[in-house]
Parts: structure tokens; C-alpha cells; sequence
């Protein structure tokens, strides 16, 4: 109030002047009028008032001098100033507020000494908040009127004798024969409190910041706001789950119905053995044996996004090709005069989908410079979602190197330096193009070092889990060969058959079969790029019937696709077909689009034999693959399992009419040389019941090793003792475990109900992903689901 004069509310002022202002108040307060309507119709009001102003009591003169001078030495009101629009101190005051302060005035000039006050000072210490001062009777009902906070200095200091306020510098100045009389006044020597209309105040909102609790009587309105500020934002976290709390806490029982394995203990199951042939030594020695016999004879065809051949690339071709990578890296490559890649270093492999002949040139070529390729996915721009897990990868790998090719290079994001950009999360790499022109043609009494199937690392894949996080699988030379003989024998290869393969050729099955086993038996492969099946779905197909393939390798996607687009098409034979290797056939939906498409294609030549589904996984390689008849397998099996069963973990066969059940499909028998046995998903490895679902495990020489550079992963997956129910361990070497999760059916046919990546446990009971596809392609999907999606 200093910069409107004195203290009006000090002033005697008329009946009808202070209603006027009480109304004029709270108008301002419910925002009726404008800060600046307000000041104009107060300084209307006040205009009347100038003679009362001006005659104050001279006593009060005296009084004032202990404010300090700037509020003493007013000799006249002055025009309201403007407001700072944050100012809250005029906005709630009312005429019961002047007329309290009348009374303590009266009071005051009665009794020639300064009034104890009710307030206390917002700046004294935390422990004032313990103290309650006495109730008085002239306290006002609207006392929790708001302060400025650049006044604060000005408000009167009362407390308890022990307790000792923040010094104030307006009474630090004050003259000594006030002090004296503040202290005579007050027993304790307590200081006196100054009844002037800024010193009365203290606003709630003020109070309500620092904590200070106010216990005079204020109105409704502003008790309200004063509830409203110290009200915390939000409630406490507990307050969030008050509801069911108790229920929550309370630990779910099994239910004692539930359906329990009744069968046996099941035994390991051991797959055939592997043939004695005239294996060559190893699959470099068996690329060399091609490449210097049959040069001539087709290896790999590449196509376009138009499907015509774009390159066929020969035995010979790819030998040669891949002794002058071999060399380049050996001997071309330095860093101060020193090798730049020592033999067992790892090279990232960078190549699209749509270019297969290079990615092989440049697998073979690091076999045999003893180095191990790691294929990885191009990365599409500098901040790739994907190529943070990836840069982990390779940096978990030391990897230094990446092979490439010209065009690849050319659509890599670069920087200003025209050099390929550093990608996120990515060690630096050094860009190798392997193009025929940046190779170097070796001496020739230069050979390789041809390795035999021994414990060395071949080549690495990576594998991304459900967590995102990206890892790589290392695969063994020993591993290598043993996997490509043991595919070879269960899939019945033959040299030069020639093999349609629509999957990546980079890892998995696309891998196993198009780019391994290939050169094994000296197949030709077809490799059909992503880009040509989204425009044309039946391209494969196509290509079957003018190659006249003996084998396809296919998911069940492409077979769905294919039923799309095959309307129209009359000339299509699939009679050529001897094995239709389907990758994904351990998921639950791929049951239908095998029917499917035998219904369609079967009066085109498609015998039902020739389907053949299988299960793998990035660490035991290929599981289980089922066998035509004519290499001896069992008829193929289906089983129509209860849901409700399998939510428990146990096999129940129901009835196909019902909607609750699941049905799948076998994945044929175990690889050769391979031993496996089912374990329960949690806790130690026990051996399931012969109707219990668990996790199958793999004991082979046909899997992967390692989890590369992670041992603690590594020993919990690659080294699995499964036991008996009396603890005893079934078998003297470790086993791997898949990820897949099923049971062995009649026949000693395996058959997978889910993955363990995809298992949600909800109250005892378990779901799988996999369930809720299958659920959703079960409902006619050639209406409701467009294009497996």
C-alpha cells in the first residue's frame, strides 16, 4: 500500500464509501471489471476522502517512522500506480477488513501502546509452525487477505521468547526510544508489532508456499483457496491402487482342477544315423572339388524385379572369384605396413536381398581367408532403427572390416567427405568393394589354406530376440559340415538338382539350403529376390515349372500369396516337385495355408507328399524336417489339441468341430545323428511327461556353439544337462535348446505348439503369440486377413 499514499485502511472512512470499495473489491476478485477499471473507479471514491487522508493523527506519524521513511514521508495520497500484473495483495480485502482495523486503531489510541498481533512472520524458522498464538476477539473474519512477497519485510514479528526471527533491516534502523518503548511494552522483550494496513497483512497464498498453517477465521472463499494451494498436484502413488489392494496382495492358488500330465516319463529321442558316405572334408574342399571339375556347371541364377535372369553364376566363376577376395584380404589390405585382418578376425558382409551372387562370392572368399563373415542387413539411413542392436553386434564382434558391393556402396548414406557415414551405435569401419575390378588376381602358386571341420568358428548369424536386443549365433566348421550332411541326407539331394529358394539368403534356412548344402551336392539355385514376389506372387511358381526344379524352399506366406494370384494362370505344373520345403511350418497357422494350397494346386501336378514342413532355430540350426515316402518317412500326422489343455501344459486331443482347440501339423522327424528330449520351461531341465508341452532340446553335431563373446547366455543355452525325475543326467554331453516349444507325437514326429519367445503366462495359465495369428487366420482369411498381415 506505500505507493498509494498512507495506509488508508488507518483512515476513519465514510459508510458509503467503504461498502462502495468492499463491492468494488469483489468485483475485482470474481473478475468483473479489469485491473485497470478498478484503479480509475477507486481513485473516484477516494478523490472525497484527500482532507481525511491528510489530517492522520499525529501519533501515527510517530508510529509510521518505524516502517522506515519511504512510507512515513508520504504527505498525500498519490495517484494509484499500475499494478504488476502478478500482484494478489489488494484483490480479496472487504470492509469487515477496514473496520477490524478501525477497532484496533481505537483500541490502540485508548490504550497509548501498541497492539499484540495475531500473525506471525512468514520468515521466522520452521519451528514457529509448532506454536499457536492466543485467539483474540478483534480478530477479523477476512484476515487471510494476500501480501505482496516484496513486502514480507515489513510484517510484524511475533513469536514464542525462545524463538529468534530473520532481522529485519526497517527495524534494525528504528530509533532507540522506540525499540525502548516496543520492550517495555512487551514482557520477554519481545518486539512490538506495528498496526499499519501492509504490516496487518499476510497473504494465504504466501502462508500456504512456506507451510505456515493460519488460524484466524477467514471467509469461505478464501479458506478455499487456501485448501485449493496446499493441496498436493496429485495424489500419493499408494492412493492410485486403493481399489483391489488388498486382493492384489493376495497370492493366486492353482486351481486344484486343473488338468495335470498323467502319461509317462519320456525317453530321449535318437534320430537316425548319419550315412558313412564319401563326405569330402570339408565344404571348402567341396567348392574346390566343382570348381576345378564341373567350372561350367550353373551354381547360382540371380533375377531382376521383373524376374528375368540377370547373372548365372558357375562353380568355376564362383571358385575363382572367391580365391581372389581370399587374396586381396590377405595380402592387399595393411595398416602401417602391417596385415590389416589376421586369420579368425570377423568381416561384416553388407549386401542387399536382390544380389546373391556377390554375397556368396564374399562368404566363400573369407573361408577361405580364414576370416568369419558376418551377414548383416543394409542399413537404410544414418539413424536406422535397427542399426544401434546392430553396431552392438558388431562391436561385441570387433569388427573392423565391411564387404560390399559398388552399387550397395553408392546408396549408403555418406558425408561430406564423400566417405560412407558413421552409423549410430557403430564402431568405424573400413568400406571394401569387391567387385571384380578392385580385386586382385593371385600368383599362381598361391593356395589357400584349406581348413578341415575343426572347432573354429565358421561364420556368425545374428539373431534379434523379442526385446530387441541383437546377438550373434557362431557356427562352427564342424557344425557347418555336419548340418549341410545331415540336411543333404534327410531332404535326399542329389548332385545337380536345381532348388527355387524364395527366403533370405542370408541366414536361416535361405542360408542352410541355398548358399551350404548347395555347394555340397552341387545344386543350382534360383534364388527369387523379395522385391519380384510383392510384384508377382507366383513368380516362383513360375520359375519351378521353366527350370523344372526339383525343390522349393518357401513359407507359408508365399503359398498364401501365390492362392491370391494364381486365378488366371492355366498354364502352371508343379509336377516337377519332388519336396516342397516349407520353413516356417512349426508355426500353428501355416497348417491352413499348406491345405490350401494343395486344394488349389494339386489338380496341377502338387501330390500331397511333396509338402514338407520343418522347425529350426538360430542355435540348434534345423530340428526336425518331414521325409517324402519314398526316403522313408511315416505318413504325415495332424493333432487337434484342446486350448484349455495346452494353457495348462498338456496335450488333450478334442474334437475338430469345436472352436477351443488348436490344430497343428507335425514337422516330420529329428535330424540324423541327432538326439532330442522335451524339458519343462521353468526350473531345472526335467524331463516332460509323454502328454506335457516344454521346450525341445538338441543334442547333434549339427548345431551352433556359441552365443559369440557371451558366456554367461552361452552356458544357459548351448550347455543344457536335461535330468530325470531323480536328478540323474540323461545323456554325458550338453544339450542345446531351441526355443521351441512341443511334445513328441505318434510315430516319434515332433510336433510344435509355440515359441518360448512368444510365452505369456497370465494366472497359472499359458498363452502364445503364435495362438493369436492363428486365431485370426482361422476365420476364413482369404476375407478378413489381407495378406497374412
Amino acid at each position: 500500500m506505500a505507493e498509494r499514499g498512507c495506509p488508508l485502511e488507518a483512515v476513519p472512512l465514510p459508510a458509503e464509501v467503504r461498502e462502495s470499495l468492499a463491492e468494488l473489491e469483489l468485483e475485482l476478485s470474481e473478475g468483473d471489471i479489469t485491473q485497470k477499471g478498478y484503479e480509475k473507479k477507486r481513485a473516484k471514491l477516494l478523490a472525497r476522502c484527500v482532507p481525511l487522508i491528510q489530517g492522520v493523527d499525529p501519533s501515527l506519524q510517530v508510529e509510521n517512522s518505524i516502517l522506515g521513511p519511504a512510507q512515513a514521508s508520504a504527505p498525500a495520497p498519490k495517484q494509484p500506480k499500475p499494478r504488476p500484473s502478478n500482484a494478489r495483495d489488494e484483490r480479496f480485502r472487504s470492509d469487515v477488513h477496514t473496520e477490524a482495523v478501525q477497532a484496533a486503531l481505537a483500541k490502540y489510541k485508548e490504550r497509548k501502546m501498541p497492539m499484540p498481533s495475531k500473525r506471525r512472520s512468514v520468515l521466522t524458522h520452521a519451528s514457529v509452525e509448532a506454536y499457536t498464538p492466543p485467539d483474540t476477539s478483534s480478530a477479523s473474519e477476512d484476515e487471510g487477505s494476500l501480501q505482496r512477497p516484496g513486502r514480507l519485510a515489513s510484517a510484524p514479528l511475533q513469536s514464542r521468547p525462545s524463538i529468534e526471527p530473520w532481522p529485519d533491516p526497517a527495524i534494525q534502523g528504528s530509533s532507540t526510544s522506540s525499540s525502548a518503548s516496543s520492550t517495555s511494552s512487551h514482557p520477554g522483550g519481545q518486539p512490538a508489532a506495528t498496526p499499519s494496513a501492509a504490516a496487518a497483512l499476510a497473504g494465504p497464498a504466501a502462508l500456504a508456499r512456506v507451510g505456515v498453517p493460519v488460524n484466524s477465521r477467514v471467509s469461505s472463499k478464501i479458506q478455499q483457496l487456501l485448501n485449493t494451494l496446499k493441496r498436493p498436484k496429485r495424489p500419493p502413488l499408494k492412493e492410485f491402487f486403493v481399489d483391489d489392494f488388498e486382493e492384489l496382495l493376495e497370492v493366486q492358488q492353482p486351481d486344484p482342477n486343473q488338468p495335470k500330465p498323467e502319461g509317462s516319463q519320456m525317453a530321449v529321442l535318437r534320430g537316425e544315423p548319419l550315412a558313412e558316405g564319401s563326405w569330402p572334408p570339408s565344404l571348402l574342399a567341396a567348392l574346390q572339388q566343382w570348381g576345378t571339375t564341373q567350372p561350367r556347371a550353373p551354381c547360382l541364377t540371380a533375377l531382376d524385379t521383373a524376374g528375368k535372369a540377370v547373372y548365372t553364376l558357375t562353380y568355376g566363376k564362383l571358385w575363382s572369384r572367391s580365391l581372389k577376395l581370399a587374396y586381396t584380404l590377405l595380402n592387399k589390405l595393411t595398416n602401417k605396413n602391417e596385415p590389416l585382418l589376421k586369420p579368425g578376425d570377423r568381416v561384416a558382409l553388407v549386401f542387399p536381398n536382390s544380389d546373391p551372387v556377390m554375397f556368396m562370392v564374399a562368404f566363400y572368399g573369407c573361408l577361405l581367408a580364414e576370416l568369419v563373415p558376418v551377414p548383416i542387413e543394409v542399413p537404410l539411413t544414418r539413424k536406422d532403427a535397427g542399426s544401434q542392436q546392430v553396431g552392438f553386434l558388431l562391436g561385441s564382434c570387433g569388427i573392423s572390416l565391411a564387404l560390399t558391393t559398388d552399387a550397395c556402396q553408392k546408396g549408403l548414406p555418406k558425408a561430406q567427405t564423400g566417405e560412407v557415414v558413421t552409423f549410430k551405435g557403430w564402431p568405424p569401419l573400413t568400406w571394401l568393394v569387391i567387385d571384380g575390378k578392385h580385386l586382385t588376381k593371385p600368383p599362381k602358386d598361391w593356395h589357400p589354406a584349406m581348413q578341415d571341420a575343426g572347432p573354429q568358428t565358421a561364420y556368425i548369424e545374428y539373431k534379434t530376440s523379442k526385446e530387441g536386443s541383437t546377438v550373434g549365433v557362431a557356427v562352427s566348421h564342424a557344425s557347418l559340415l555336419a548340418q549341410c550332411q545331415a540336411l543333404t541326407q534327410a531332404c535326399g539331394y542329389s548332385e545337380a538338382e536345381t532348388l527355387t529358394n524364395v527366403l533370405d539368403f542370408k541366414r536361416d534356412a535361405g542360408l542352410w539350403h541355398g548358399v551350404l548344402t548347395s555347394i555340397l551336392n552341387r545344386l543350382h539355385v534360383v534364388s527369387i529376390p523379395y522385391a519380384l514376389m510383392k510384384a508377382n506372387p507366383l513368380s516362383w511358381i513360375q520359375k519351378v515349372c521353366v527350370h523344372k526344379a526339383q525343390a522349393a524352399l518357401v513359407k507359408s506366406r508365399d503359398m498364401h500369396w501365390s492362392l491370391l494370384a494364381q486365378r488366371g494362370q492355366r498354364d502352371v505344373s508343379l509336377s516337377s516337385l519332388r519336396l516342397l520345403i516349407v520353413a516356417d511350418g512349426a508355426n500353428p497357422w501355416s497348417i491352413s495355408s499348406c491345405d490350401a494350397f494343395l486344394n488349389v494346386f494339386q489338380a496341377r501336378g502338387l501330390r500331397p507328399e511333396v509338402i514338407c514342413p520343418c522347425a529350426s532355430s538360430p542355435e540348434a540350426l534345423t530340428v526336425a524336417i518331414r521325409r517324402p515316402p519314398d526316403l522313408g518317412g511315416p505318413p504325415p500326422r495332424r493333432a487337434v489339441l484342446s486350448m484349455s489343455g495346452l494353457s495348462h501344459g498338456v496335450i488333450r486331443v478334442d474334437a475338430e468341430e469345436k472352436l477351443s482347440v488348436l490344430t497343428v501339423q507335425d514337422v516330420g522327424q529329428v535330424m540324423p545323428g541327432a538326439n532330442v528330449c522335451v524339458v519343462k520351461v521353468e526350473g531345472t531341465p526335467h524331463l516332460c511327461k509323454t502328454d506335457e508341452v516344454g521346450e525341445i532340446c538338441v543334442d547333434s553335431s549339427a548345431t551352433a556353439t556359441a552365443y559369440y563373446g557371451l558366456l554367461g547366455i552361452t552356458k544357459n543355452v548351448f550347455e543344457t544337462v536335461p535330468v530325470t525325475a531323480g536328478g540323474a543326467p540323461v545323456s554325458d554331453r550338453p544339450f542345446t535348446r531351441t526355443g521351441l516349444l512341443g511334445f513328441i507325437g505318434p510315430d516319434d514326429l515332433v510336433f510344435v505348439v509355440g515359441k518360448l519367445d512368444g510365452l505369456m503366462v497370465v494366472g497359472f495359465r499359458r498363452h502364445n503369440a503364435d495362438d493369436v495369428v492363428a486365431t485370426a487366420l482361422a476365420v476364413e482369411p482369404m476375407k478378413f486377413v489381407y495378406r497374412g498381415r
